[in-house]
């Protein structure tokens, strides 16, 4: 190498050759400023252990620099990447498992606003096709059989057998039962019997009122007939 070409030795200190491509990157630019392949004692180690670069024309140094500085860039641009990608992943998750949990919540709400409004058209439609006492045509007496078809139209379709049970037994279906060891009459045998009147004035002798107070009374004390039934077979009384 000719003495003209040739550049002070130059001891770079402090600066760490990251990787091997690095270091073949600055044997390719020495060889190629020199024309002649590098000595491998042209390196030195500092007391530290620092790697130094060989002899290294100042222009081709600074580009050694340049590419290994880019090459750490690199690097650190990637690790922030998969760093990104992984949080960008966990956030993703979280958001699907908040929207899972969320559009549970709304089925389960929607379920039981569904059954709350089957249940209130199925209780509608069972109102709606019973008849009120005052629509039935007074007689100056009625069979059993009418008094039944009365209850019948009057009282809820799926509540009618538990009426009935309690009807057979207080009265056995005789709107003029007199109970003579208490003032309880008619088919309920309300306790006394004029509670009935609240039902219409006729209620000594119109079974269609007597049915509608004792429609009215066992849904207000027990619920319905059939909660007035569950106690009458626990305590034979309501």
């Amino acid at each position: 190498m000719l003495e003209g070409n040739r550049v002070s030795r130059i001891s770079v200190r402090g600066f760490a050759v990251a990787s091997a491509t690095a270091v073949t990157a600055v044997g390719s630019v020495v060889g190629v400023a020199s024309g002649s392949t590098a000595q491998n004692n042209d390196a030195e180690a500092t007391a530290s252990g620092t790697t130094l670069l060989a002899d290294i024309p100042a222009g081709q140094q600074a580009q050694v620099q340049t590419a290994s500085v880019t090459q750490q860039a690199e690097t650190m641009a990637i690790a922030a990447d998969a760093g990104a990608k992984k949080d960008a992943e966990e956030a993703a998750r979280k958001a699907a498992a908040e929207t899972a949990v969320a559009k549970k919540k709304e089925a389960a709400e929607k379920a039981e606003q569904e059954a709350k409004e089957r249940a209130e058209a199925k209780a509608a439609a069972s109102r709606s096709a019973t008849r009120d006492a005052s629509s039935f045509p007074v007689q100056s007496s009625y069979s059993v059989a009418e008094v039944q078809a009365m209850a019948r139209q009057i009282v809820p379709a799926d509540q009618f057998q538990c009426f009935s049970n309690i009807v057979e037994r207080e009265s056995s279906w005789n709107y003029t039962a007199d109970n003579p060891t208490s003032d309880a009459y008619g088919l309920v045998q309300a306790l006394p019997g004029s509670k009935m009147s609240s039902a219409g004035a006729d209620w000594a002798t119109n079974p269609a009122t007597q049915i509608k107070w004792g429609l009215g009374y066992m849904d207000g004390r027990y619920g319905s007939p059939c909660g007035a039934w569950s106690f009458w077979q626990a305590n034979h009384w309501y």
